[in-house]
């Protein structure tokens, strides 16, 4: 596969609601970690999971899930195509990159002290990515649902709400806040309850990633109704990233599948090495996000630099 870009393929509707991205949801209530890193290396999903649930339950409290439920199907304004995006990628041949926006990672610590995501979107977009991955987990990632809302406004690539998405109403209110795809991770899901999780989002026009790890969580991955396959490059235990996953994953997955592979992409060659098993897009945070300015390092990546 080649590195080209064809953004300019994609014609999106424009919004046309006032009140969307709905500002009522309830923010996250869960606190930043000052240093996630330090955080302990074992079962870090687990514990991530554990404060998701409990900030869930209490935002719940504040708006209930027939409320958002009822919120997230009056929105009229369509999504942006995340899938589609990819899709015209495939359909070229191309390479696309998922640019990621977040401030910090139990991995890499705060990326940026001076996190300004819609200029980072920005950047993103003037480098030429395909779409945008946004982390609105709070302990860990520092993240904030109020991060989409504010990106989706200055910018017009597809969003991924890249999250720990274990329950009904987090679904309903990633549609409100103005994601157009959600990200499930089979590591902390049942076949059953992802397969749950995915009919909502469809249901609310959404695209759906769905991210595995090994052999065992692919092939249940591929049974569900999805097209987008993440392949996650970072060992959950150790954290450590090695693409080597993609390229022995990837061949996998059948033709009417596409591959997203996510995490230790640094450079173009790596890009190409994935693509050559079937990789249709990247997804990219840390590398672009360490450098000053990551529109730039976007660009490099992507070969116009």
């Amino acid at each position: 596969m080649t590195l080209m870009h064809s953004r300019n393929a994609i014609h999106y509707a424009p919004d046309g609601l006032e009140n969307f991205p709905d500002p009522s949801v309830p923010e996250t209530m869960t606190s930043p970690l000052e240093n996630p890193e330090a955080e302990d290396r074992k079962d870090v999903l687990k514990r991530i999971c554990a404060r998701t649930r409990v900030d869930v339950e209490q935002r719940s409290q504040i708006m209930s899930l027939k409320e958002i439920t009822a919120r997230a199907a009056e929105v009229e304004t369509p999504t942006r195509g995340f899938g589609q995006a990819l899709q015209v990628l495939t359909a070229d041949r191309q390479v696309g990159l998922i640019a990621e926006i977040k401030k910090a990672s139990p991995s890499a610590g705060v990326l940026r002290p001076d996190y300004n995501p819609v200029e980072i979107a920005q950047s993103y977009e003037a480098a030429g990515a395909t779409c945008l991955s946004i982390l609105t987990e709070g302990s860990c990632f520092h993240g904030s649902t109020d991060d989409i809302r504010a990106v989706r406004e200055a910018c017009r690539l597809p969003i991924l709400r890249k999250d720990f998405i274990l329950d009904p109403w987090q679904v309903h209110e990633s549609r409100l806040i103005g994601a157009d795809c959600i990200l499930l991770i089979m590591a902390a899901l049942d076949e059953t309850q992802a397969a749950d999780l995915i009919s909502i989002a469809r249901g609310l026009d959404m695209d759906v990633l769905v991210e595995v790890h090994n052999e065992e969580e692919l092939n249940k991955a591929l049974a569900l109704d999805t097209s987008l396959i993440g392949i996650n490059n970072r060992n959950l235990s150790t954290l450590k990233t090695d693409i080597q996953t993609t390229i022995d994953l990837a061949p996998l997955v059948p033709p009417d599948k596409l591959v997203v592979s996510e995490s230790g992409i640094k450079t173009q060659d790596d890009m190409l090495k994935v693509g050559a098993v079937g990789a249709s897009a990247v997804l990219v945070g840390e590398s672009l996000l360490r450098e000053e300015d990551p529109g730039l390092a976007a660009r490099k990546l992507l070969g116009f630099v």
